[in-house]
């Protein structure tokens, strides 16, 4: 990585037009990815992705530029062009990186995956799909994802940082297909964490094999779900993608900053029901969205969002920091250095209630119980959402009575937070891929079972 003495003369450079902030982030970055459908390997692919970007702020301008040539003159020549686009040539300026970091490693690694070989790979991924295919004849196609990746970080500013950081994450995915003769119904299961292959020592791949057909299966022989407004159970786990979606896009800096979200301004101000308190903690050991440092070099947080309705903390970088005149929370992130980072959401939850899950169910006369979410889109602005239900089930007189499918949940942000009045006691996370205007990067989602008093299902009217 770079020396301390080309990171001070790049730096410096940044500062000729009279810039007040620069930050280098360099990046160096191994990827291992294989594919397995119906017990075939289709591809295996491994890459290395290296590169630099340079970031100046001159008041609340901003811009960016990254190359992957890492030469001092290219470097300079890099940081001059961009330097000039934020105004004309001034005094030098020296400064001195002397803000060196020691990190806690939040995210210890037992197995690093570059010591370990495909055919060991191959087989997590091989006990994965003989489970999801042996588990009911009606499943046709299955296919099997395995992920690892080892990024290694510089970042250095004019404010004497100086830092390094490595990330290792590893990933599994399951996709099931079951057929019969008019259609196909899918599930999809993808366990993974900031770990590396010692993950398959903590998870089974023949349970996440298994649950993906189980889904498939299940929706393949449900009817289609009734529209109306009805009252909803939401699942542990995954169905905290509501809450990321629909509520946590809202609360980041991006939108908050520029007034484009439905939460501005309302800090200490009620914005959900009492029974919610939501927390976006980037320190959680070993946590698929968890760092030692965010992409600005600050050390992650756990911030609490919602305290018992209460909007307590949006989630802040340096730029929307200074407009909002605010500090960073430890929240800015980035896909890799073709990005300038921004305010993202790490490992965001719903917290535990204390209503148990089963009296959740009990008090439904009719309803629907979203056990598991799928994707869908949202109006970042009005916080509006539209969300699949991969997998839910009719509720009659406080009980499952029978799956439905095409089901969808629609609504508003701001209305479901104040409509939640039940939370259960059985918090789970689970793990997804986030895009946005800083690109694609890796968080989990979570919250217990949720009770959503009223909400609009979409459905389907049987042929």
């Amino acid at each position: 990585m770079l020396s301390k003495e080309i990171a001070t003369k790049v730096l410096e450079k940044c500062l000729i037009t009279g810039a007040d902030f620069a930050e280098i982030f360099e990046e160096d970055t191994i990827t291992n990815s294989i594919g397995l459908i119906d017990e075939k390997i289709e591809n295996a692919l491994g890459g290395r992705s290296y590169g630099i970007g340079i970031r100046i702020f001159k008041g609340l301008k901003s811009v960016y530029a990254y190359t992957n040539d890492n030469s001092l003159n290219s470097l300079i020549d890099t940081a001059y062009k961009a330097a000039l686009a934020l105004g004309s040539l001034k005094e030098d300026i020296s400064i001195t990186l002397n803000n060196t970091k020691v990190l806690t490693d939040i995210n210890p690694i037992k197995i690093y995956p570059n010591t370990v070989g495909y055919n060991k790979k191959i087989d997590v991924m091989k006990r994965a799909y003989k489970s999801a295919k042996s588990y009911n004849s009606l499943i046709s196609q299955v296919s099997v994802g395995y992920l690892d990746k080892d990024q290694q970080v510089l970042i250095a500013n004019t404010e004497g940082l100086y830092v390094e950081d490595r990330r290792i994450r590893t990933r599994l995915s399951i996709n099931s297909v079951a057929s019969n003769e008019t259609e196909n119904q899918t599930g999809f299961e993808g366990p993974g964490a900031s770990m590396g292959f010692e993950l398959f020592e903590k998870i089974d791949p023949e349970y996440y094999g298994k649950e993906a057909s189980r889904v498939a299966v299940t929706m393949l022989n449900a009817k289609n779900c009734p529209a109306g407004k009805m009252t909803v159970a939401i699942d542990n786990g995954f169905g905290g993608v509501i809450f990321h979606e629909a509520c946590g896009h809202s609360l980041e800096a991006t939108s908050v900053a520029k007034g484009n979200s439905v939460f501005s301004d309302k800090l200490g101000q009620q914005i959900a029901s009492t029974k919610v308190t939501a927390i976006d903690d980037g320190t959680l050991t070993n946590h698929w969205g968890s760092a030692n440092i965010d992409d600005e070099g600050n050390p992650t947080k756990k911030n609490v969002l919602i305290e018992n309705g209460i909007l307590k903390s949006y989630m802040i970088d340096k730029l929307n920091g200074r407009r909002m005149n605010m500090k960073a929370t430890g929240s800015s992130r980035r896909q890799s250095y073709k990005f300038a980072p921004t305010s993202r959401m790490t490992n965001t939850y719903i917290a535990n209630g204390t209503d148990d899950p089963k009296d959740i169910i009990k008090s439904i006369d009719n309803g629907l119980y979203a056990k598991k979410m799928g994707g869908g889109s949202v109006n970042p602005v009005t916080g509006e959402f539209n969300f699949a239900v991969s997998e839910g089930y009719l509720v009659k007189n406080g009980e499952i009575v029978e799956p439905v499918r095409g089901a969808s949940l629609i609504g508003k942000g701001s209305e479901v937070l104040m409509n939640i009045d039940m939370v259960g006691n059985n918090l789970k996370q689970a793990q997804g891929m986030c895009g946005s205007s800083s690109g694609s990067i890796p968080t989990n989602v979570g919250q217990p079972m949720i009770r959503v008093k009223e909400i609009t299902v979409g459905g389907r009217e049987e042929n």
